[in-house]
């Protein structure tokens, strides 16, 4: 599965992505808007949105290249714990 997160403490990037390899899926992660960042999302099976750390701008941009198939789940917190709990629900 491939996984796609917006937002986020760029602290925490690497933990992100290590837990998600913990759960057999494949992420990336955007804390911060990069110029080509319209390219890189691709066609995730799984979109995270930490709504709290993530900016208007990113969230339209990854919204309008997705796919349909794509999930969307939107959180509020940023933390490893929503996270994981977020991972369980997609893997059930």
């Amino acid at each position: 599965m491939s996984i796609v997160i917006l937002g986020g403490n760029e602290c925490m990037e690497r933990q992100y992505t290590n837990l998600c390899k913990k759960h057999g899926c494949k992420a990336k992660v955007f804390c911060k808007p990069c110029g080509d960042m319209k390219s890189r999302i691709g066609k995730p099976d799984l979109l995270i949105l930490f709504t709290h750390t993530v900016s208007h701008k990113m969230v339209q941009c990854a919204l309008a290249n997705i796919t349909d198939e794509t999930t969307v789940i939107r959180s509020h917190t940023s933390s490893i714990a929503s996270l994981q709990e977020i991972l369980a629900g997609a893997m059930a």
